[in-house]
């Protein structure tokens, strides 16, 4: 064979592997279209669930809601609880805020509640008259540093009285001066604008504190 002769074969060969080549491509034509549509139907289950997923977040399921929203108390504080605090039936509550505040109340099992007629309150008791420390600046300039012990106030119901104290050691704030005009808040909206005072702990003091408080369902489970 010459030289020329094996040219001509090996072109001849080649030329066959690539008719061969071609009509495996040809004699399969939807094999690249086939691997495309998986592609595509894999991305759309994809979106599909993740549309799902973002409808089940943004419409919650009507029976798990709650019969009524829930309040701005319950949504920014935590709430605590003094039963018996120093006498029986003397329950207060204490609403704590993240940045430390506590609101100091009348919880509404407490005994005052339970007597008939007029309700009065009077922030005059102890030394000072609460009613008189204005608290001022960033730095609460002139706030009394008070025992979970001190009176805040004293609470009349007929010919009753009863003190209310802080229940957490600290520096008071404010207290409550529409009770003054309108006592009537301490009966009809005891843990929202019928609260008594306004009291920051350190957050020492207030560790302390809260070992000596129960939480919302035990208070409940105790009063129940």
């Amino acid at each position: 064979m010459t030289e020329a002769d094996y040219d001509n074969d090996s072109r001849h060969s080649a030329a066959l592997k690539g008719d061969e080549v071609q009509q495996r491509r040809s004699s399969s034509p939807g094999a690249s279209h086939d691997f495309s549509s998986e592609k595509d139907k894999s991305e759309r289950q994809e979106e599909d669930g993740e549309a799902e997923e973002l409808r089940r977040l943004l419409q919650p399921i009507v029976e798990e809601l709650p019969e009524t929203p829930p309040s701005a108390v319950q949504t920014n504080f935590t709430t605590y609880f003094a039963p018996d605090f120093m006498k029986p039936g003397h329950d207060q509550y204490v609403h704590r805020h993240a940045n430390g505040l506590c609101v100091i109340g009348l919880a509404p099992s407490h005994v005052a509640f339970k007597e008939e007629g007029e309700i009065t309150i009077d922030f005059n008791v102890g030394k000072f008259d609460r009613l008189g420390m204005k608290v001022t600046g960033k730095r609460k300039k002139n706030a009394q540093h008070f025992e979970s012990n001190t009176a805040l106030c004293k609470v009349c119901t007929g010919d009753s009285s009863f003190i209310v104290r802080c229940c957490v050691k600290g520096s008071l704030l404010e207290v409550n001066e529409r009770l003054i005009k309108q006592p009537e808040l301490l009966r009809q909206m005891p843990e929202r604008e019928g609260y008594i005072a306004i009291i920051m702990p350190k957050p020492g003091d207030w560790i302390k504190a809260k070992a000596s408080l129960v939480e919302e369902k035990e208070y409940k489970k105790l009063r129940s």
